[in-house]
Protein backbone atom coordinates (compact mmCIF):
# COMPACT_ATOMS: atom_id res chain seq x y z
CA UNK A 1 0.00 0.00 0.00
CA UNK A 2 1.39 3.18 -1.55
CA UNK A 3 0.39 4.77 1.90
CA UNK A 4 3.08 3.39 4.05
CA UNK A 5 5.70 5.13 1.95
CA UNK A 6 4.56 8.20 4.28
CA UNK A 7 3.74 6.99 7.45
CA UNK A 8 7.24 8.00 9.36
CA UNK A 9 7.12 11.89 8.23
CA UNK A 10 2.88 11.65 9.36
CA UNK A 11 4.11 10.12 13.10
CA UNK A 12 7.00 12.45 13.51
CA UNK A 13 4.82 15.31 13.16
CA UNK A 14 1.92 14.22 15.09
CA UNK A 15 4.92 13.39 17.59
CA UNK A 16 5.87 16.68 17.66
CA UNK A 17 5.00 19.29 20.26
CA UNK A 18 3.11 21.67 17.96
CA UNK A 19 -0.15 23.61 17.22
CA UNK A 20 -0.36 21.76 13.91
CA UNK A 21 0.85 18.54 12.65
CA UNK A 22 0.03 19.31 8.98
CA UNK A 23 2.04 22.96 9.46
CA UNK A 24 4.70 20.55 10.51
CA UNK A 25 4.67 18.21 7.31
CA UNK A 26 3.92 21.21 4.68
CA UNK A 27 6.75 23.30 5.97
CA UNK A 28 9.65 19.90 6.23
CA UNK A 29 7.95 19.19 2.64
CA UNK A 30 8.62 22.77 1.79
CA UNK A 31 11.95 22.92 3.14
CA UNK A 32 12.99 19.98 1.17
CA UNK A 33 11.29 21.64 -2.12
CA UNK A 34 13.29 24.21 -1.97
CA UNK A 35 16.55 22.52 -1.31
CA UNK A 36 16.09 20.31 -3.92
CA UNK A 37 15.56 23.59 -6.33
CA UNK A 38 18.56 25.21 -4.70
CA UNK A 39 20.97 22.19 -5.24
CA UNK A 40 21.96 20.30 -7.77
CA UNK A 41 18.85 19.75 -9.66
CA UNK A 42 18.92 23.28 -11.09
CA UNK A 43 21.80 22.17 -13.76
CA UNK A 44 19.65 19.07 -14.78
CA UNK A 45 18.28 19.89 -18.37
CA UNK A 46 14.40 18.33 -16.92
CA UNK A 47 14.05 20.68 -14.19
CA UNK A 48 15.08 24.14 -16.09
CA UNK A 49 12.57 22.86 -18.48
CA UNK A 50 10.17 23.02 -16.18
CA UNK A 51 11.10 25.59 -13.99
CA UNK A 52 11.77 27.85 -17.41
CA UNK A 53 8.00 26.81 -18.40
CA UNK A 54 6.34 27.28 -14.59
CA UNK A 55 8.90 29.86 -12.51
CA UNK A 56 7.97 30.12 -8.97
CA UNK A 57 5.58 31.96 -6.61
CA UNK A 58 6.22 35.40 -5.06
CA UNK A 59 5.73 33.38 -1.58
CA UNK A 60 9.11 30.75 -2.88
CA UNK A 61 11.48 33.25 -4.80
CA UNK A 62 12.28 34.75 -1.37
CA UNK A 63 12.84 31.46 0.45
CA UNK A 64 14.93 30.20 -2.69
CA UNK A 65 17.14 33.39 -2.12
CA UNK A 66 17.54 33.11 1.50
CA UNK A 67 19.23 29.91 0.31
CA UNK A 68 22.48 31.68 -0.21
CA UNK A 69 22.39 29.94 -3.87
CA UNK A 70 23.07 33.08 -5.97
CA UNK A 71 24.57 31.34 -9.01
CA UNK A 72 22.05 28.76 -8.98
CA UNK A 73 18.96 31.16 -8.74
CA UNK A 74 20.79 33.59 -11.24
CA UNK A 75 20.87 31.03 -13.44
CA UNK A 76 17.80 29.79 -13.26
CA UNK A 77 16.43 33.30 -13.40
CA UNK A 78 18.25 34.27 -16.64
CA UNK A 79 16.88 31.16 -18.65
CA UNK A 80 13.43 31.90 -17.01
CA UNK A 81 13.68 35.31 -18.38
CA UNK A 82 14.89 34.40 -21.56
CA UNK A 83 11.94 32.00 -22.35
CA UNK A 84 8.79 34.52 -21.01
CA UNK A 85 10.37 37.72 -22.87
CA UNK A 86 9.89 35.83 -26.17
CA UNK A 87 6.49 34.70 -25.01
CA UNK A 88 5.98 38.27 -24.08
CA UNK A 89 6.89 39.76 -27.58
CA UNK A 90 4.91 36.71 -29.25
CA UNK A 91 1.89 38.32 -27.56
CA UNK A 92 2.45 41.93 -26.89
CA UNK A 93 0.74 42.06 -30.46
CA UNK A 94 -2.90 40.76 -29.16
CA UNK A 95 -5.51 43.41 -28.81
CA UNK A 96 -6.58 44.00 -25.56
CA UNK A 97 -10.32 43.27 -24.41
CA UNK A 98 -12.88 46.11 -24.44
CA UNK A 99 -13.03 47.66 -22.00
CA UNK A 100 -10.48 46.79 -19.48
CA UNK A 101 -9.57 43.62 -18.00
CA UNK A 102 -12.75 44.06 -15.72
CA UNK A 103 -14.69 43.58 -18.46
CA UNK A 104 -15.09 40.30 -20.42
CA UNK A 105 -14.97 39.93 -24.33
CA UNK A 106 -15.43 37.31 -26.28
CA UNK A 107 -11.81 37.65 -27.90
CA UNK A 108 -10.16 37.27 -24.56
CA UNK A 109 -6.75 39.32 -23.75
CA UNK A 110 -3.69 36.58 -24.57
CA UNK A 111 -1.35 38.49 -22.97
CA UNK A 112 -3.09 38.94 -19.94
CA UNK A 113 -4.07 35.77 -19.31
CA UNK A 114 -0.65 34.07 -20.31
CA UNK A 115 1.02 36.63 -17.21
CA UNK A 116 -1.96 36.08 -14.92
CA UNK A 117 -1.62 32.59 -15.04
CA UNK A 118 2.76 32.87 -14.71
CA UNK A 119 1.97 34.41 -11.59
CA UNK A 120 -0.12 31.73 -10.40
CA UNK A 121 2.51 29.00 -11.04
CA UNK A 122 5.45 27.83 -9.38
CA UNK A 123 7.85 24.68 -9.60
CA UNK A 124 7.78 24.51 -5.59
CA UNK A 125 4.01 23.83 -4.94
CA UNK A 126 4.11 21.66 -8.11
CA UNK A 127 7.10 19.45 -6.41
CA UNK A 128 5.08 19.78 -2.72
CA UNK A 129 1.59 18.65 -3.88
CA UNK A 130 1.20 14.90 -4.85
CA UNK A 131 3.39 14.24 -1.80
CA UNK A 132 1.02 16.70 0.51
CA UNK A 133 -1.73 14.89 -0.79
CA UNK A 134 -0.29 11.99 0.30
CA UNK A 135 0.61 13.02 3.16
CA UNK A 136 -3.22 14.06 4.37
CA UNK A 137 -4.58 10.84 3.38
CA UNK A 138 -2.19 8.76 5.22
CA UNK A 139 -3.43 10.55 8.13
CA UNK A 140 -6.51 8.54 7.62
CA UNK A 141 -5.10 5.58 6.75
CA UNK A 142 -3.06 5.41 10.14
CA UNK A 143 -6.29 6.76 11.97
CA UNK A 144 -8.28 3.74 10.52
CA UNK A 145 -4.86 1.08 11.11
CA UNK A 146 -3.05 1.71 14.16
CA UNK A 147 -4.32 2.66 17.57
CA UNK A 148 -1.18 4.11 18.03
CA UNK A 149 -1.80 6.81 15.95
CA UNK A 150 -5.19 7.48 16.99
CA UNK A 151 -3.88 7.89 20.46
CA UNK A 152 -1.64 10.34 18.99
CA UNK A 153 -4.25 11.76 17.26
CA UNK A 154 -6.22 12.21 20.45
CA UNK A 155 -3.76 14.09 22.65
CA UNK A 156 -2.83 16.47 19.69
CA UNK A 157 -3.26 20.32 19.78
CA UNK A 158 -5.40 20.42 17.44
CA UNK A 159 -4.77 21.95 13.95
CA UNK A 160 -4.78 25.70 12.25
CA UNK A 161 -7.96 26.46 11.31
CA UNK A 162 -6.63 26.12 7.61
CA UNK A 163 -5.75 22.58 8.43
CA UNK A 164 -8.80 21.77 9.82
CA UNK A 165 -10.95 22.70 7.40
CA UNK A 166 -8.59 20.33 5.07
CA UNK A 167 -9.10 17.28 7.07
CA UNK A 168 -13.05 17.84 7.92
CA UNK A 169 -13.32 18.29 4.25
CA UNK A 170 -11.40 14.91 2.90
CA UNK A 171 -13.23 12.73 6.14
CA UNK A 172 -16.18 12.70 3.86
CA UNK A 173 -14.28 10.91 1.19
CA UNK A 174 -11.27 9.12 3.04
CA UNK A 175 -13.63 7.53 5.93
CA UNK A 176 -17.07 6.32 6.59
CA UNK A 177 -19.58 4.94 8.93
CA UNK A 178 -18.03 4.52 12.78
CA UNK A 179 -14.55 5.61 11.23
CA UNK A 180 -15.92 8.80 9.86
CA UNK A 181 -18.34 9.79 13.20
CA UNK A 182 -15.20 8.96 15.28
CA UNK A 183 -12.80 11.07 13.45
CA UNK A 184 -14.80 14.05 13.47
CA UNK A 185 -16.02 13.51 16.75
CA UNK A 186 -12.03 14.01 17.78
CA UNK A 187 -11.06 16.12 15.07
CA UNK A 188 -13.40 18.95 16.90
CA UNK A 189 -13.16 18.52 20.10
CA UNK A 190 -9.44 18.75 19.66
CA UNK A 191 -9.74 21.78 17.67
CA UNK A 192 -12.26 23.52 19.51
CA UNK A 193 -10.45 22.76 22.76
CA UNK A 194 -7.11 24.05 21.98
CA UNK A 195 -8.26 26.62 19.91
CA UNK A 196 -9.82 28.16 23.44
CA UNK A 197 -6.84 27.40 24.71
CA UNK A 198 -4.74 29.37 22.42
CA UNK A 199 -7.05 31.90 22.71
CA UNK A 200 -7.31 32.28 26.46
CA UNK A 201 -3.53 32.36 26.27
CA UNK A 202 -3.58 35.25 23.97
CA UNK A 203 -6.44 37.37 26.35
CA UNK A 204 -3.75 37.00 29.08
CA UNK A 205 -1.17 38.00 26.89
CA UNK A 206 -3.06 41.25 26.33
CA UNK A 207 -4.11 41.42 29.71
CA UNK A 208 -0.42 41.32 31.02
CA UNK A 209 0.01 45.13 29.79
CA UNK A 210 -2.53 46.56 31.82
CA UNK A 211 -0.18 47.75 34.83
CA UNK A 212 -2.30 46.28 37.42
CA UNK A 213 -0.94 42.84 35.94
CA UNK A 214 2.39 43.98 35.87
CA UNK A 215 3.66 41.94 38.53
CA UNK A 216 1.39 39.03 37.80
CA UNK A 217 2.74 35.67 36.29
CA UNK A 218 2.69 34.82 32.48
CA UNK A 219 1.43 31.48 32.80
CA UNK A 220 1.19 29.97 29.08
CA UNK A 221 0.82 33.51 27.36
CA UNK A 222 4.46 34.55 26.76
CA UNK A 223 4.56 33.85 22.79
CA UNK A 224 0.35 33.69 22.94
CA UNK A 225 0.55 35.85 19.81
CA UNK A 226 3.18 33.88 17.54
CA UNK A 227 0.76 30.88 18.68
CA UNK A 228 -2.43 32.55 17.74
CA UNK A 229 -1.19 33.91 13.94
CA UNK A 230 -0.32 29.68 13.27
CA UNK A 231 -4.10 29.05 14.61
CA UNK A 232 -5.59 31.43 12.28
CA UNK A 233 -3.27 31.43 9.49
CA UNK A 234 -1.09 28.63 9.50
CA UNK A 235 2.13 30.95 9.58
CA UNK A 236 5.03 30.11 11.79
CA UNK A 237 6.88 33.48 12.94
CA UNK A 238 9.90 34.34 14.54
CA UNK A 239 10.19 36.90 17.77
CA UNK A 240 10.76 40.36 16.36
CA UNK A 241 7.73 39.42 13.73
CA UNK A 242 9.45 37.63 10.98
CA UNK A 243 8.28 34.86 9.08
CA UNK A 244 9.95 31.40 9.30
CA UNK A 245 10.31 29.39 5.86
Amino acid sequence: MREVLYTIPVNEAFDADCECPVCQMYNKLQDDAVDFVMGASYMEDDVRMETDKIGFCEKHLPMMYKNQNRLGMGLMMLTYMDRQMKEMEKLSASKPRSGGIFKKSEGGDALYDYLTDQQKSCYVCKRMERSYNRYLATIFVLYQAEEDFRKKFAASKGFCMKHYAELHSMAGKELSGKWQEEFLRVLNERMLTNFKRVRDDLEWFTDKFDYRNADAPWKNSKDALIRAVQKTNSLFVEEGGKKKS
